[in-house]
This record gives structure tokens, C-alpha cells and sequence, in this order.
């Protein structure tokens, strides 16, 4: 199946704003900022050696602390709808961001 757009979502659990700080210092290959609206949208394009696509990333808040994290591709027809790589993008964001949330245990240690 091949279409115009490829959309994706995760619910993270992180604030929305701990979301934003990972996903804006993710690297993105080949891309450029075209919108930022923090900690609400993020969009980007990308370079004239890529198809040309924007990518749209959304972040809303959901109950209990977590953040649903949106992302959309558009781009002219032809892009796979089977694009495992969003999915494996958003999962490998969302463990980084959830791993910085975690609280910290420290371990008493004898003086």
C-alpha cells in the first residue's frame, strides 16, 4: 500500500515538556527546522538530497503525567505504510525520555 503520509503515536510516560527536551535534541538526519511551538509542535523538512517530505510532530498532554507523542509524514505519494522506522524512532524516544524520569536511587554508602 502506498500513500502520501505516514502517522505514528506513543504515549510516553513523561511530561510534556521532558518530552520535548529529548525529542529536540534528537538528531534527525537531513532535516531542517521549519516550525517550533514549545513545548506543543515540532516541524521539520526534509533536505533537498531526501524526499521531499515535512514531518510533524505533536505532543499532548494525557492523564496522569504522560505525554502522546504524534508524528506525521507527508510527502508525495509513494511513501510505505509499512515504514517500521517511525516505530522504532518513538519507542527508542520514549525509553530514553522514561529512563530520565525515572527517579534516582542512591545508595548509601559508609563513610
Amino acid at each position: 500500500m502506498v500513500a502520501d503520509r505516514i502517522e505514528r503515536e506513543i504515549v510516553i510516560a513523561a511530561a510534556r515538556e521532558r518530552v520535548w527536551e529529548v525529542l529536540t535534541r534528537t538528531e534527525f538526519p537531513a532535516t531542517r527546522i521549519e516550525q517550533a511551538e514549545p513545548p506543543a509542535t515540532l516541524t521539520l523538512r526534509r533536505t533537498p538530497d531526501e524526499p521531499a517530505t515535512l514531518i510533524e510532530f505533536t505532543l499532548t498532554p494525557e492523564p496522569g503525567g504522560h505525554t502522546r507523542l504524534r508524528v506525521v509524514e507527508r510527502g508525495p505519494a509513494g511513501l510505505p505504510q509499512d515504514d517500521a522506522d517511525w516505530t522504532q524512532r518513538l519507542t527508542e524516544l520514549a525509553c530514553r525520555t522514561e529512563r530520565l524520569t525515572r527517579p534516582t536511587t542512591r545508595r548509601a554508602t559508609d563513610s
